[in-house]
C-alpha cells in the first residue's frame, strides 16, 4: 500500500478525533455507508472495541462523508478512508496510511470471508506491531478457494505472521539494550531473536486455517491469505450487490476508479 502525506488541517482534524473520550460498549452497532452505487450495510464486531470504537467516532463526527473508494481491485477488496479523496480530484495514488494508528485486534473468530471489513495498515517492515490504519479500511470480495489454494493461503499466513514477529523481537531487543545503555552488535541481536523466534514457533505451532472456515472460503469466497495479519472488525449485512459493483468499475493503473465512487453518507442505523 502506498504512503503519501496528507494536508496539515486533515492531520489536525484526526488527531483531535482520537484525543476524545472513548465509547462506551455499542454491542451489534449497525452502520449504513450510503455510495453513489448503492447502499451497504455492516455490522461491527463487539470484540474488537478499539476498532469499533474507532470506527463509529468517524461516523459520528461526519469524517466518511465524500470520500471516495481509491482503491479497488476485483476480485479482491475496494478500499476507502483516505481524507486526501476528500476533494474533487486526488493523487493517483492516494493512501495517506500515516494519519494515526490502531493497535491490531486478531480474532482468529474473525477471517476475510466475502463481506468482511477489516482495517489497512503499512507493511510488516515498517509496522512490525501490524498497527491499523486509524481511518482506512477496506471491503472483502474475494475469490472462491479449492482445498490446494487454502493450503498454499495458509503458507503465506504463517510466512507473513513470522515475518512480522521476527521484525517484532529484533526491535525489541535492540531497543531493549540500548535503553539499558549495552548496545549490542548486529549479529547479537540477529542470534538473540533467532534464539527467541524458535521458542515462540516452538510453543505456538503454525496457524491453520479452521474447517468452518475452510467450507466458507470454499463456497463464499474470500482472502485467506491476509487472515491473521490484518484486522477484522465488522461484515457487510446488506449490500454485498453493491461491494460487487463497486470492484467491477473501470479503475487506472494505481487501481484508483476511472470514476469516483464515494462514500455520500455514513451513519450508525442501530446500536
Amino acid at each position: 500500500m502506498n504512503k503519501n502525506s496528507v494536508k496539515d488541517y486533515s492531520i489536525i482534524f484526526l488527531f483531535s478525533l482520537i484525543s476524545c473520550s472513548a465509547q462506551n460498549s455499542n454491542e451489534n452497532t449497525i452502520i449504513q455507508l450510503k455510495t453513489t452505487l448503492g447502499d451497504i450495510t455492516i455490522s461491527l464486531y463487539d470484540d474488537t472495541p478499539l476498532h469499533r470504537d474507532n470506527f463509529i467516532k468517524l461516523v459520528n463526527s461526519g469524517f466518511y462523508d465524500g470520500i471516495s473508494f481509491h482503491r479497488v481491485i476485483q476480485n479482491f477488496m475496494i478500499q476507502g478512508g483516505d481524507p486526501s479523496t476528500r476533494t474533487v480530484s486526488f493523487p493517483e495514488s492516494a493512501d495517506s496510511l500515516n494519519t494515526y494508528t490502531v493497535p491490531s485486534e486478531f480474532n482468529r473468530l474473525h477471517f476475510h470471508k466475502k463481506g468482511a471489513v477489516a482495517a489497512a495498515r503499512e507493511g510488516n517492515n515498517v509496522n512490525p506491531e501490524m498497527s491499523s490504519s486509524g481511518t482506512q479500511f477496506y471491503i472483502v470480495q474475494g475469490t472462491v478457494f479449492n482445498d490446494k489454494e487454502l493450503n498454499i493461503a495458509e503458507e503465506t499466513i504463517n510466512s507473513n505472521i513470522r515475518q512480522a514477529i521476527f521484525n517484532k523481537i529484533i526491535r525489541h531487543i535492540a531497543d531493549s539494550a540500548t535503553k539499558s545503555g549495552k548496545p549490542l552488535s548486529d549479529a547479537e541481536v540477529q542470534s538473540l531473536a533467532s534464539y527467541k523466534m524458535f521458542n515462540f514457533l516452538t510453543s505456538e505451532g503454525e496457524y491453520k486455517i479452521p474447517d468452518d472456515q475452510r467450507v466458507v472460503y470454499k463456497t463464499s469466497g474470500g482472502v485467506p491469505r491476509l487472515d491473521g495479519t490484518y484486522t477484522v472488525f465488522g461484515e457487510v449485512l446488506e449490500g454485498i450487490e453493491v461491494v460487487d459493483k463497486i470492484a467491477s468499475v473501470p479503475t487506472n493503473n494505481n487501481d484508483k476508479p476511472i470514476s469516483d465512487v464515494k462514500i455520500i453518507k455514513a451513519k450508525i442505523v442501530s446500536r
